[in-house]
């Protein structure tokens, strides 16, 4: 699976729409309003159209659960029961591999300019 670039994206916007939150993740809109369905975690605000408008701490939120599912393999039942386990835990645990990966990413860089 390849690693998602959200660090490309800064989170700088009080709200986000799905599709950018889709684009970030580069995922399907309707994955997004699965797991809002699945993880009572992310609630996002909806306007008078009823569309959704995601706050980053959402962003944050769907980020841990990308990281859960996606890239460490998790079910959604497992996922769900490690969130609810201890969420800080595991946004920590997710926060430390994510500035690991962008060490890397800066070594691999410095090495090929050598």
């Amino acid at each position: 699976m390849n690693e998602i670039s959200i660090k490309s994206f800064e989170l700088t916007k009080v709200y986000y729409s799905i599709g950018e939150v889709a684009a970030m993740f580069e995922v399907n809109n309707s994955l997004i309003r699965f797991w809002e369905k699945e993880f009572d975690i992310i609630k996002p605000k909806k306007n008078k159209k009823g569309n959704r408008l995601f706050t980053k701490q959402d962003v944050q939120n769907y980020h841990v659960i990308y990281h859960l599912v996606k890239e460490r393999g998790y079910t959604l039942q497992g996922a769900k029961d490690k969130l609810k386990g201890n969420k800080e835990e595991v946004a920590e645990n997710h926060e430390i591999v994510q500035r690991l990966s962008n060490v890397k990413s800066f070594l691999l860089e410095i090495k090929a300019s050598l």
